[in-house]
């Protein structure tokens, strides 16, 4: 017979019994499911609602909602709760007697229930749920729908305008543009667009200057996930989101970009200190929210040279530009007020300056100060475990396009042509990690050198050639193990070596997207995100040893 563990009965048996009776009952939702989060629910979107009542107090001390495909101890879970952490003003109690109007649960609870000086019966008819089924089921509020009926397709057509404009390809999230509305309660907007690293794309519309400050500080500086889930949530501001249904689709792996633009939707929404996060919008906010995406994408599209210009020039480390436009904005015809606006829209380079100056000085992570002790430190948060790198040699004329296109040549020096082609290391990650890569080692100067330094493991006997890179600012990161004795290294590394004396000792580093897909291991010209050219030095060159793998161990000693 199913029971309590000893461990929990004597824990709910420490809990104060008062002389009161509750009811308790489980019983499908009907049309109340449609109000309801659908994950929820079953499979076939079917729910259940499981409440405890005290019918002495007249007071629910607990609900849950439950797929109608899960067993009775969800009925058992709702009591304990219900005894241990009840809803409040109720405070913790065991009650004298349970009554219940289902013969099942009669039987499941009496045998669960033993030990506990707990009466429970069976009745035809429980009349305070009753009655408060019948309230929740004609009176109840409907969940508002997530936008406004009369604006949703343009508040939509408004979203996908901004998605084709691609406002991350030349913005990074710390680059905020101020949208002037004075209307609506609302003075100035403060934009910030998310997806360069190809993650999350989408708008964030700031309320207030201070709360995306206050948030930028804390999200820079700040380790634990519970402040940071505190400083998500104390957030003034709309936003837009883009997602998908795919099931495909991996957060981690793709870009949402790569779908095509029937898999994509956007998420309209509002994070508030008082209100938390809310998927949806009421008409005023709407209409707010339209003016400031039609005048976002009158801005880039009138900005939009200039803002690819600054950032392919300038890899996004010269000083965002000051530009600025008043956009013309005609209030939608199923608004109430036929109107033409006129708002202002601009680049805050200051703040962009303020907001690069926070992240530089931002501490390093606790392993970078353990390991400062060493001369010069190797990282390896650089490139994943699971990338693909290979040693190969890359003709010319491919060199030559990648090259001339600046979005995928970071110079910081340029190998002279000579021989079949560059040697090259390619590495191949998923385009956002390739993303990631990239902004790391522009953030640190570019590709200063490459080197292959000797190391063993001497437990094992083995012995391989770390491939390090360096950048222009010091930082040395791990990008590859290669076996000294993987006869297909050896052969490309020979191979490296002879192009490498033709190029006078210069190399290139290729990423590249690609690792899962048909391309792997053959990246096409689309693929490579990013060529730095660099010269090539020795271990000695590098200051360094062999380097020898020291394996942590854990001990756990039991006394």
């Amino acid at each position: 017979m199913n029971h309590l563990n000893p461990a929990t009965l004597r824990r709910l048996q420490r809990v104060p019994q008062v002389n009161s009776v509750w009811e308790g009952d489980r019983r499908p939702l009907g049309g109340m499911a449609r109000e309801l989060d659908p994950d929820a629910l079953g499979s076939d979107g079917s729910g259940d609602c499981i409440i405890w009542v005290d019918g002495s107090e007249g007071m629910v001390r607990a609900m849950d909602i439950v797929s109608s495909e899960m067993g009775p101890e969800a009925v058992v879970r709702t009591l304990l709760r219900a005894i241990e952490n009840p809803h409040s003003p109720a405070h913790p109690s065991r009650p004298q007697k349970i009554v219940v109007r289902d013969r099942e649960i009669h039987f499941f609870l009496r045998g669960m229930l033993q030990n506990l000086d707990i009466d429970i019966d069976y009745v035809r008819e429980l009349p305070l749920i009753e009655e408060l089924f019948r309230s929740l089921e004609q009176g109840g509020p409907s969940r508002p729908p997530k936008l406004p009926p009369k604006y949703a397709q343009r508040l939509q057509q408004a979203a996908y305008d901004i998605w084709h404009l691609a406002p991350w390809e030349f913005l990074a999230d710390r680059h905020i543009l101020s949208i002037q509305l004075d209307r609506w309660d609302i003075g100035t907007l403060y934009v910030s667009v998310m997806g360069m690293l190809g993650r999350e794309y989408g708008i964030l519309l700031y309320r207030s200057l201070d709360s995306l400050k206050r948030f930028r500080s804390t999200a820079i500086s700040e380790q634990s996930l519970e402040r940071l889930e505190k400083a998500f949530l104390s957030q003034d501001c709309w936003f837009v989101n883009f997602e998908t249904d795919n099931d495909d689709f991996d957060d981690e792996e793709d870009d949402l970009a790569d779908l095509p633009l029937e898999e994509i939707y956007p998420l309209f929404g509002s994070v508030h200190p008082y209100e938390g996060m809310r998927p949806f919008l009421d008409e005023e906010e709407a209409i707010a929210v339209y003016v400031a995406l039609e005048a976002l994408a009158s801005f880039i599209q009138s900005k939009r040279d200039s803002l690819a210009r600054w950032s392919e020039e300038g890899e996004l480390d010269a000083p965002l530009p000051a530009l600025s436009k008043r956009c013309r904005i005609s209030l939608p015809p199923e608004s109430e007020v036929s109107e033409t606006l006129s708002i202002p829209v601009a680049t805050l380079p200051e703040l962009a300056r303020e907001f690069e100056e926070m992240e530089e000085r931002a501490p390093m992570d606790a392993w970078e100060e353990d390991s400062s002790e060493l001369e010069i430190p190797i990282r390896d948060d650089l490139i994943p475990d699971d990338a693909l790198v290979y040693l190969d040699i890359l003709p010319w004329n491919r060199i030559r396009e990648m090259r001339a296109d600046p979005k995928t040549h970071y110079p910081v020096i340029e190998a002279d042509e000579s021989g079949e082609g560059l040697p090259v290391a390619i590495i191949q990650i998923s385009r956002p990690k390739v993303k990631d890569a990239i902004a790391q080692i522009t953030a640190n100067g570019g590709v200063k050198t490459i080197s292959y330094n000797p190391g063993e493991d001497p437990f094992t006997e083995t012995t391989y050639d770390l491939g390090l890179l360096q950048t222009s600012d010091g930082n040395l990161y791990l990008f590859k193990e290669f076996m000294t004795d993987d006869p297909n290294y050896q052969k490309a590394r020979q191979k490296w070596e002879r192009n490498l004396k033709k190029t006078k000792g210069y190399c290139g580093l290729i990423l590249a997207m690609g690792a899962k897909g048909s391309s792997r291991g053959r990246p096409r010209p689309k693929d490579m995100l990013a060529l730095f050219e660099a010269r090539v030095i020795s271990s000695e060159e590098l200051g360094m040893e062999t380097l020898q793998l020291i394996p942590q161990f854990s001990l756990e000693l039991d006394f």
